[in-house]
């Protein structure tokens, strides 16, 4: 059954990194590695997500991937809309996003995603989901790095002057 849900997953990130591997966008390779090892840590964690369910460590679990789903439904929703992004490429969008959550923090979406390895790390609580989830934390930056290189070549001075005024992924912090 791991295997199988792996697989899954592998084919979701393989499916969602298609795009980036075409066009040789380097922050491709690091969003893959993060999606990759975010599988495994799903995967680690499978028999543990009800074990306890009123304990705090289950509780902030789910307050943060609660937290990683809004904020991923939101940020989607403000490329599609106000960055038009294409359809099945959600980074080709036509214009910068300003607005909501990316008034604060430049990269929501991969935000969502580190909370959502926390908030799995959080289901087990051992060595393995820890170097797991700060892995794919790891790459997600990596990732941003990467992007923000790319953004800056695609956007100019716009984006340069978008970076000084906001966070990479949460507000007045980081």
């Amino acid at each position: 059954m791991r295997l199988v849900l792996f697989v899954v997953l592998s084919g979701i990130a393989v499916a969602a990194s298609v795009h980036a591997f075409r066009t040789r966008l380097a922050y491709g390779f690091y969003r893959f590695i993060a999606f990759e090892t975010l599988a495994l840590l799903v995967v680690w964690n499978t028999n543990r997500w009800f074990r306890e369910p009123l304990s705090v460590h289950q509780l902030v679990s789910w307050v943060l991937l609660a937290g990683s789903t809004a904020l991923a439904a939101h940020g989607m929703h403000l490329l599609r809309v106000v960055g038009k992004a294409k359809k099945r490429f959600i980074e080709d969008t036509e214009s910068l996003v300003r607005v909501g959550v990316y008034r604060y923090i430049r990269h929501p979406l991969y935000a969502s995603l580190a909370f959502f390895g926390w908030g799995v790390f959080l289901k087990g609580l051992d060595a393995v989901s820890c170097i797991l989830a700060a892995v794919a934390t790891a790459f997600l930056v990596a990732t941003s790095l990467s992007e923000e290189s790319f953004d800056v070549d695609r956007l100019g001075v716009a984006y340069s002057e978008y970076k000084k005024q906001t966070k990479m992924f949460i507000p007045y912090v980081i």
